[in-house]
């Protein structure tokens, strides 16, 4: 049957006596046909259903597996069984130049079949005359010697937002972006870079102007691409992300401006013509029912007559020149991703957690510590390979008293205050000094505190408590209450070595001692980069003694 339009639909109407002549046989298949495959198109779209699988025989022929799918208005095209073909018989193909990608295409077609005399035409032509008594819906194989430009695809124009970079016989490269976005959302844009396998070694730099976005991560504005030295591949792909306008209502725009570009080829420098610019609109709306309201708002002329003469493409083939022929590198199968989904599969992965995991996007964050007065850091890294987001925020300090603190304890036994290593000092001085004590906050100029510290172990009937004291200054103020300690009167001072981040602690007994303790226990804190303002007010205000202390050696 010859394509024609697939509606208004009209059917025969049948009654007594009707006189039925070829038109109403055929109008009668075509009302039927046009009905589904109107339905075809769109409830299912186009497409690979199943199989189909191209995939190279030897250097010079393919192999087409069985397999249906569905064209571009509604036709079922299915090949029955596995076709075998030597590349340079199939049509389309031509004989003058062989390094480059061709495109494997499939196409609806209609063959006469069980030709039979026509009885009716020999009555009123002298010569025989034969028709054909069946007619085979089937299918045409052909080649298509240059790439379809991505916005020939229905959904790519439903989704993305595509510009052509550059584009020659052997090089294409293509940028590609959402075709909406919401306020503040993060969105990843691909440099899409099309080659033939022996075009030589790709390099490309551009810096984008960007009216609306900002761009996310170290590299700013610069988007690089680098063909690696030993790579076998036709098509690559780099990522980067910019952020939208947090006002939704508007537009935004991303420009490519050709005198910010530098592309290499081999050793040639090509020079660009072309400012490519992305506008895209910015929503408050979920992007997905904008989609799906341009879908709907589509004429019927767009969903069905826009696509008629347009052929599904099974396989990119790469061909590789050798010397006066060539060979077939490398298959890649329905590289436009025109496939069909089966939509009770569809239903079905939507209930399992992997098929949710697919929509989602994963993160991950760790912070880190800035000065007390620096600015909030944000560095965001997208990693397409796992849909996942590293966020890295840096926090400032608080502007605390102290930013580091250290603390431990030394005992000295009461018999060896009166010796500074192991000698006794002159005129009977009972002085004690320590070897140096690491603080572990390392070098610079730090503030140690020192005090005596009791542990206080108690018996109330059958339960045992032990309690902690420690006294700082001159512990005989509390002699004569109930707060006397049980601890020699010793007065304390610290050696600080600021280049060494060691300490000394030294000790001094006053007079007799009556305590009962045969060892003394000093708890020090080393203290490091005390704030100036809190320096001042503890100097103004000392309160504790020996934080005063600390605050004015700081300050000084």
């Amino acid at each position: 049957m010859k394509k024609s339009r697939l509606y208004p639909f009209e059917r025969n109407r049948y009654f007594y006596g009707k006189l039925l002549t070829v038109r109403d046989f055929e109008s009668e298949q075509k009302y039927f046909n046009d009905k589904r495959r109107l339905l075809n198109r769109l409830l299912y779209g186009s497409g690979v259903l199943s199989g189909m699988q191209v995939v190279a025989v030897d250097d010079k022929t393919i192999s087409v597996e069985m397999g249906v799918a569905i064209d571009y208005i509604g036709r079922e095209l299915v090949i029955p069984s596995p076709v075998t073909l030597k590349l340079s018989m199939i049509e389309g193909f031509t004989n003058n130049e062989y390094k480059k990608n061709v495109y494997l295409c499939i196409a609806y077609d209609e063959k006469g079949k069980e030709p039979v005399h026509s009885v009716g035409n020999s009555a009123i032509r002298n010569d025989e005359v034969s028709e054909y008594n069946r007619v085979l819906e089937s299918y045409r194989l052909f080649i298509n010697e240059e790439a379809p430009a991505p916005s020939s695809f229905e959904f790519v124009r439903l989704l993305e937002n595509v510009v052509t970079i550059y584009e020659d016989p052997n090089v294409r490269i293509t940028q590609r972006m959402p075709k909406y976005v919401n306020a503040g959302e993060v969105v990843e844009i691909k440099l899409v870079v099309e080659k033939t396998l022996q075009t030589p070694r790709i390099a490309f730099q551009y810096d984008y102007e960007a009216a609306g976005f900002t761009p996310v991560g170290n590299d700013g504005s610069r988007v690089q691409f680098a063909e690696p030295g030993d790579a076998q591949e036709t098509e690559y792909a780099v990522s980067f992300h910019v952020k939208a306008p947090l006002k939704a209502g508007g537009k935004a725009e991303l420009t490519v401006p050709c005198q910010a570009a530098k592309l290499t080829i081999g050793d040639s420098a090509i020079p660009l013509d072309t400012n490519a610019k992305h506008t895209i609109e910015v929503l408050d709306e979920p992007v997905a029912n904008r989609i799906l309201k341009d879908w709907h708002e589509r004429t019927l002329e767009q969903a069905v007559e826009g696509a008629a003469d347009q052929s599904i493409c099974l396989a990119k083939i790469s061909l590789l020149q050798m010397g006066p022929t060539y060979m077939i590198e490398k298959v890649d199968r329905v590289p436009f991703d025109e496939y069909i989904e089966s939509t009770s599969l569809l239903q079905r992965l939507s209930q399992t957690s992997r098929a949710s995991s697919l929509h989602k996007f994963f993160a991950s964050a760790e912070t880190h510590d800035l000065e007390y007065d620096a600015k909030p850091t944000l560095d965001v890294q997208y990693h397409p390979d796992r849909n996942e987001f590293d966020f890295k925020l840096g926090i400032p300090r608080p502007q605390h008293l102290y930013d580091e603190i250290s603390t431990g304890t030394m005992e000295v036994a009461l018999e060896s205050i009166g010796k500074t290593g192991g000698f006794f000092f002159s005129r009977g001085k009972k002085n004690y000094v320590s070897e140096e004590i690491q603080h572990g906050l390392g070098e610079g100029q730090v503030s140690v505190v020192v005090g005596l510290e009791e542990i206080d172990r108690s018996v109330l009937g059958d339960t045992a408590s032990t309690m902690k004291k420690v006294y700082h200054g001159q512990s005989d103020v509390f002699k004569g209450t109930e707060f006397e300690p049980d601890i020699p009167n010793v007065s304390l001072g610290t050696l600080v070595y600021p280049e060494k981040g060691t300490f000394r602690i030294g000790m001094k007994l006053q007079g007799e001692t009556e305590s009962s303790a045969s060892v003394i226990a000093v708890r020090w804190w080393a203290f490091k980069s005390l704030g100036a303002a809190q320096a001042a007010v503890l100097a103004d205000d000392p309160s504790d003694s020996g934080l005063a202390e600390a605050a004015a050696s700081q300050q000084e």
